[in-house]
């Protein structure tokens, strides 16, 4: 990219000392001052609790290329910085990725959905390793701000781009999509995640499927099959390519445009001719391995090169940990009631004793008590050996009610509490899945349990 491209869509700067070259190349961009360098340009952001404009004089002195300045802080500007002003930073922050992502040749893939965006971009990552390196987004950066930061990363020497997208609201997805452009866009479910926020699931599809804002008018939208809410407020927003996924057994298998078969040894999917080894455990995760296989035929990548797929995720998700004898099935980055339902059935499938710690599933409104108690009588269902309810309230009071069957059963506040029944419970060849919302923060009970277990 080149100053040029800049005044192009902002126009002459100010100030500088010298006069601007268009063809000059545009240094690397950075909104953190801490790590603000000689050459680069400066974007300050501005947050709740930061405004990056008060580093200004900092860029300066530190050599800055140029900076893109908000226009009511023009006056803080020292005369020498080049600046461009402009009415919202981040705005220009999105801007400016979108001005280098046209000027990317490879593809851009992406990713959201109520539960399993992570892990489906993982997949994803993954199934399009033979194009070469693969940029995807990391830890949190699928807001505002991660999406930029991860666009502004790629190179031409990257075979793909996998952008995860989230949103708390309505419109955030759309700005996403405006900033990506991309080329498929995949959406792994609509479920309840953020209901407290937007009120019912047509508004999370809704908001979902702004995913398609700015996909490329010869571009796929890569969906689970079976869901009519998807598919109504897909219809309304968008008229090209669709490919849906399944497994032979759910609802919507008749519907689909890529059908995969569960083995019997249920750690391989046959799809078309071709048998692939899961890289992950779960119905669940073979449904999200379906979507990435669409994206990677849709890319032209032969079924061969994706029989075997090796995946790492971030902590907290889907990650099996083993502490002596005990299993532990470690889902403590977030809960949905999805995914919660999910991992319970994942559970149910483990052999030997199977115990759950089920924490506050957060931001599901006034949905939130029949929620929770539907988590808990799929608990009661399977026939746990033992529950650990981490919540308080009235959704307390619901789990407890609904799994009030099961052998044991106890109700605490906190997740370091969960340790003296697990301690007395647990023994030698049992399974523990641990799942709770980010903000219950469950993962402090795992360092607890060696010394509860020294004998295992």
């Amino acid at each position: 990219m080149q100053l040029g491209d800049l005044i192009a869509c902002w126009g002459q700067p100010r100030g500088g000392v010298v006069p601007v070259d268009p063809s000059a190349e545009l240094g690397p961009i950075c909104t953190d001052s801490r790590q603000l360098a000689a050459g680069q340009l400066f974007v300050p952001l501005v947050g709740e609790r930061f405004d990056g404009h008060a580093f200004l004089e900092q860029a300066a002195a530190i050599g800055a290329q140029a900076a893109v300045v908000q226009r009511e802080r023009a006056a803080d500007v020292p005369a020498a910085l080049l600046h461009w002003l402009v009415d919202d930073t981040v705005d220009a922050y999105q801007q400016l990725a979108l001005l280098h992502r046209r000027q990317l040749r490879q593809p851009i893939i992406a990713v959201t959905g109520s539960a399993g965006k992570t892990t489906t971009r993982e997949l994803i990552r993954s199934a399009l390793a033979p194009l070469g390196s693969v940029l995807a987004s990391s830890g949190n950066e699928n807001n505002d701000i991660g999406v930029p930061l991860t666009l502004l990363k790629a190179d031409p020497g990257h075979g793909a781009v996998v952008v995860e997208m989230g949103m708390r609201g309505l419109g955030e997805i759309d700005r996403l999509s405006r900033t990506a452009e991309p080329d498929v866009a995949v959406i792994t479910n609509i479920g309840t995640a953020h209901i407290g926020r937007l009120g019912s699931r047509a508004a999370i599809a809704q908001a979902k499927c702004e995913i398609t804002s700015a996909l490329k008018p010869d571009g796929l939208v890569v969906i689970p099959a079976g869901d009519p809410l998807l598919d109504q407020a897909l219809a309304q927003v968008w008229s090209g390519r669709i490919c849906r996924v399944a497994l032979s057994d759910e609802d919507g298998a008749d519907q689909a445009d890529l059908l995969g078969v569960l083995l019997p040894d249920a750690d391989q999917l046959r799809v078309g001719g071709a048998a692939y080894s899961l890289p992950l455990d779960g119905r669940h995760n073979a449904r999200n391995f379906l979507l990435a296989l669409a994206v990677a035929f849709e890319l032209k990548l032969p079924a061969a090169e994706l029989t075997r797929l090796e995946v790492s995720v971030p902590g907290g998700r889907n990650r099996r940990l083993q502490q002596g004898g005990l299993t532990i099935l470690d889902e403590t980055y977030n809960a949905s009631p999805e995914a919660v339902l999910a991992a319970l059935d994942l559970l149910a499938m483990q052999p030997g004793r199977r115990f759950a710690v089920l924490g506050t599933m957060l931001e599901l409104g006034d949905q939130s008590v029949a929620l929770h108690r539907a988590v808990a009588e799929r608990a009661a269902a399977h026939a746990l050996d033992g529950l650990v309810v981490v919540s308080s309230g009235a959704e307390a009071e619901a789990m407890a009610e609904a799994a009030a069957g099961l052998p044991r059963l106890v109700v605490v506040q906190h997740p370091e509490d969960a340790a003296k029944p697990l301690g007395e419970w647990l023994v030698s060849g049992d399974v523990l899945l641990l799942k709770a919302s980010r903000g219950v923060a469950l993962e402090r009970l795992i360092p607890l349990l060696p010394e509860l277990l020294p004998a295992l």
